[in-house]
């Protein structure tokens, strides 16, 4: 299919399709290293300080350059649309072009082609190379650089889940290092009757075995007319979770596959967990960051088509400000899916949405 695409592509798609692709890759292979000494410049104190072996940290920097590539790549990729459109412009080559009878539709294959190989790429990242560099990246920050960061990388202290249709726990606090929970309530029922319920000062998980060890354990079973109470000292048991699955660091989500996050999602669901937006929000930002290749092209080419009095600075300005505004847009409405009951799905394409309708606005002026 790429095949043919290409095949009919004019030598002017060709010189337009080029230029596209080579002005984004290197604004990014510019801007990735002086991200770089940014980031090592704020944090070389703290590697030091934690004697980092050189190997981690060098990983950490591959995993470094994949996460904010993937972050930060609509505001590049406009920018060096912007850049290199302005150029066509000042060089009077898009007026020769469209006085030759091309049409500003037609002018707009070889960007909606580009537009179509980034999409695709930045797709493929976002399912397979991303979710293991953020995995890389967060690990990286959470056990080196920040203070507290092992604490800080699980939610561990009244940890309520339901593992099933019909079983509940609860924790009040979670120690990940050694295993163990304290003042544990596990409850059993039969859809809205409670059949027992069990309680423990701590319980600690054996991974050779993978059962766990209750201490001071009791188990109240519910009876018609009477309750029976069994007590032990220490009990051994099974149940149907692991630790880890009760608490998954913060970002477990940027760190799974489409597959995989789409079952921890609905794990997640059962167990009635209270990060369930944040897991969306990444979810469909999988998708929707791709879509905003195209609209973020169309804006560029309508901003900086036309030749204007200032120069390439006039419209490097207002494409730094549309950018931005954009970035803006997506983390405010990302943040309040997160932390209310606003819609994730809504929260995330909004900025898509809003920038279409801008995108449609300046297309319409731009062809007149």
């Amino acid at each position: 299919m790429l095949k043919q695409l290409f095949s009919k592509l004019t030598i002017i798609d060709r010189y337009i399709l080029k230029r596209y692709l080579m002005t984004f890759s290197t604004m990014l292979l510019l801007f990735i290293p002086i991200g770089i000494t940014v980031d090592v410049s704020e944090k070389i104190n703290k590697i030091l300080e934690n004697k980092v072996p050189f190997l981690k940290v060098a990983a950490y920097y591959l995993d470094f350059i994949i996460y904010f590539a993937n972050l930060l790549f609509p505001i590049f990729l406009f920018l060096s649309i912007i850049w290199f459109t302005s150029k066509l412009a000042n060089n009077t080559e898009i007026v020769a072009i469209l006085s030759s009878g091309i049409s500003f539709g037609r002018f707009l294959r070889p960007y909606m082609v580009g537009a179509t190989l980034v999409s695709l790429f930045a797709l493929l990242m976002g399912f397979f190379l991303v979710p293991k560099a953020s995995d890389g990246f967060n690990n990286f920050r959470y056990m080196y650089l920040k203070g507290g960061g092992r604490q800080e990388m699980r939610q561990t202290s009244d940890v309520y889940r339901q593992i099933s249709d019909t079983e509940f726990i609860y924790a009040s606090n979670f120690s990940q290092e050694i295993k163990t929970g304290y003042n544990f309530v596990y409850e059993k029922f039969d859809k809205e009757k409670l059949l027992y319920k069990i309680t423990a000062n701590s319980i600690v998980y054996n991974p050779k075995t993978k059962d766990y060890t209750l201490m001071n354990y009791t188990k109240r079973s519910i009876g018609e007319l009477d309750d029976r109470i069994e007590t032990e000292n220490v009990k051994t048991m099974k149940f149907n979770f692991e630790m880890d699955d009760l608490t998954p660091v913060v970002y477990i989500a940027e760190t799974l596959n489409m597959t995989e996050l789409n079952k921890f999602i609905e794990k997640e669901k059962q167990r009635g967990s209270s990060n369930i937006n944040r897991y969306l929000v990444v979810k469909y930002k999988k998708y929707s960051i791709p879509i905003s290749a195209f609209i973020l092209t169309i804006i560029a080419v309508s901003v900086s088509s036309m030749k204007r009095r200032g120069g390439m600075g006039i419209n490097l300005a207002i494409g730094i400000a549309i950018a931005f505004a954009y970035v803006f847009l997506d983390k405010i409405f990302g943040t309040l899916a997160e932390k209310s009951t606003f819609s994730p799905f809504i929260a995330v394409w909004i900025p898509n949405i809003v920038f279409g309708i801008l995108a449609y606005y300046l297309l319409k002026n731009a062809k007149r």
